[in-house]
Parts: C-alpha cells; sequence; structure tokens
C-alpha cells in the first residue's frame, strides 16, 4: 500500500496520543477514517481536528476487550464506508504492578485491552481487509515486547502476546497471497497520556520521584506521537513485519539481542540503586 489517499482506514485508541496523530496524519493524506476510543471527549477532539479535510470520518465510542462491540462496529465500519483497507489495532493502558501484588481485575483489564482487543480487531476486521483485496492490519505492541521489564510483567506479557499474534499472523497473509498483510509496531518512549493514566499499585506509587510515574515517563519519553504516526505508515508503505519506532527502540532492540542473564543483571542493577 504505497499510498492512503481514498483509502478507509479504522482505528481504535484513537482519542489521543498515537491513535489521534494517525487519524489527523491519514486524514491528510487523504484517507476516510473510522475511529473509535472509550474516551468519549477525546474521541470528539480527534473528530474535529480531521474533519474539514475533504474525508469522511465516523466515530464510535468503543472498549475494545467487548468482543461483540468490536465484531459489530467493524461491520458497522464496512457497511458506512463501503469498503476497509486499513485497521490499526492501538489502543492501549498501562499497569505498574509487581507479580506478587498485582491485583487480579488489573491484570485481567490491561490483557482485556491490549492483547484481547488487538485479537478482537484483527479478527473483526480480516473478511473486510480480505474483501478490500488490498489491506493491511497494523498491530502496535511495544519495546517491552521486545524486553521485560521489573513492575511491567502484565505489559509485558500483553506486548508478547501481540508479538507473537502477528508474526504468525503474517506468515498466514504470506501463504494465503490474498492481498492482505501486516505489520507489527514496537513503539519506545512516546508522549502519549498512558503513564498518567496507568494503573498503579501503591508499593509501586511509593518509590516513584516527584511526580509520579506520569513524570518519569514523560523525563525518558524521546519520539511524539506525530512522529511516531508519520513512522508508523511509513513501515506500512513498505510492508514491514516490525518496524522499532524512535532511537531508544533500535537500542532496546539491540539489547534484547543479548543474552537474557545479561540484560537482565543490568536491569536489576538499575532497579536495587533506584529502590
Amino acid at each position: 500500500m504505497e499510498q492512503f489517499a481514498e483509502r478507509v482506514a479504522a482505528i481504535t485508541g484513537a482519542g489521543s496520543g498515537i491513535g489521534r496523530a494517525l487519524a489527523v496524519e491519514l486524514a491528510t493524506r487523504g484517507a476516510h477514517l473510522a475511529i473509535a476510543d472509550i474516551d468519549e471527549a477525546g474521541l470528539a477532539e480527534t473528530v474535529a481536528s480531521c474533519e474539514g479535510r475533504g474525508v469522511k470520518v465516523t466515530s464510535q465510542v468503543l472498549d475494545v476487550a467487548d468482543r461483540v462491540a468490536v465484531v459489530a462496529w467493524a461491520d458497522a465500519v464496512a457497511h458506512e464506508h463501503g469498503r476497509v483497507n486499513l485497521v490499526f489495532n492501538n489502543a492501549g493502558v498501562a499497569l505498574g504492578a509487581s507479580v506478587e501484588t498485582m491485583e487480579h481485575q488489573d491484570l485481567e483489564w490491561l490483557m482485556g485491552v491490549n492483547f484481547w482487543g488487538v485479537v478482537h480487531g484483527t479478527q473483526a476486521f480480516l473478511p473486510h481487509l480480505r474483501a478490500s483485496g488490498d489491506g493491511h492490519v497494523v498491530n502496535i505492541s511495544s519495546v517491552f515486547g521486545l524486553i521485560s521489564i521489573p513492575t511491567q510483567s502484565a505489559y509485558n506479557a500483553a506486548k508478547f502476546g501481540v508479538r507473537g499474534f502477528t508474526d504468525a499472523l503474517r506468515m498466514e497473509l504470506d501463504i494465503a497471497d490474498c492481498g492482505v498483510s501486516c505489520t507489527t509496531i514496537h513503539p519506545g518512549g512516546v508522549r502519549t497520556n498512558i503513564a498518567r493514566r496507568a494503573r498503579v499499585a501503591p508499593d509501586i506509587a511509593d518509590k516513584a520521584g516527584p511526580g509520579g510515574v506520569g513524570a518519569e515517563f514523560d523525563r525518558i519519553a524521546r519520539s511524539t506521537p506525530e512522529k511516531a504516526a508519520r513512522q508508523i505508515l511509513t513501515a506500512v508503505q513498505r510492508n514491514r513485519r516490525r518496524a522499532l519506532i524512535g532511537p531508544d527502540a533500535k537500542a532496546i532492540d539491540l539489547l534484547s539481542r543479548l543474552p537474557a542473564g545479561v540484560y537482565q543483571r543490568v536491569l536489576v542493577a538499575g532497579a536495587r540503586r533506584r529502590g
């Protein structure tokens, strides 16, 4: 897919961050949009940012963890727009907690959005992408789908899962040769609200510096959502299997290639110094 004009793109988590940046960038390039988010106010702001660019924009308040709702949305998008060419399974949440103290309902909440949301979106839209004859699935993993981090076991599990799920899907689509492809995206630190909206266990929150976990994340996040969106679209145009977003993602990818004991000892030493 070398250009996006007149294509129809569905985006989850479009109420802010990378999802909003993707919507605006695609609208600027002439793509029609079907956008969704659980945040109704944020979703309305994204709609306002995309309108007036000569493209059709539809929106839906949506919980991606709800499979029935996602399937209904996918069918509605195909009906309202006549086809679907791209789906960006971007919705995501964060949780900071140790394995021992993590609340089970928090683990289920994160997996429902970060893993099952991707599965639901992929399966719901695949028949419509096939019907278009020119489709692409974009699933957002993370650099935490490359290496594991203390206090991020739930997030790691989901993002490693997205990576494995999408890698397998890519091979299946290659075998089918059906005009549909897919890409796994591994963003590094992108300046979004995900850390500020995270659920954080009390013992983890107590160790955070001034301003909390959100402020710590802001200090290390190197990329803007707009830059990330452009890099993601370039990866789609080049039909890449995986794309690393940001210079920190490239560094972490190299770190992940070291023996597990090496990089894990470095992370453990750093955590002990902070704690």
